[in-house]
């Protein structure tokens, strides 16, 4: 499974292709295929977001999951304060990470 991230141009918050736009959470993430880097570089030339690249991804019961440890990050936000990610009523959130 393959996934599109990026930034978003105005804030900066991490970003993930759905299959018709960007959504903040990773769980709304679609799988690209071999079709993301042709949708990178239309999205980022109408600047919709910012430095897109696609990344692995492993499909799970509970939405894509980035493969590497430096996505898995990004798609919950800021790890030193639970209280800062995108989960912060999940006290499970940190061991979505590792």
């Amino acid at each position: 499974m393959k996934l599109l991230t990026g930034n978003d141009l105005p804030t900066g918050d991490v970003l993930w292709w759905t299959g018709t736009g960007w959504s903040r959470h990773v769980d709304d993430a679609a799988d690209v295929d071999e079709n993301g880097a042709a949708i990178a570089t239309a999205e980022e030339g109408a600047r919709r977001v910012n430095a897109p690249y696609v990344i692995d991804a492993t499909a799970t019961a509970d939405g894509p999951r980035p493969a590497h440890i430096k996505d898995r990050v990004r798609a919950l936000g800021p790890t030193v304060r639970p209280d800062l990610t995108l989960k912060p009523a999940d006290p499970a959130a940190g061991s979505w990470v590792i």
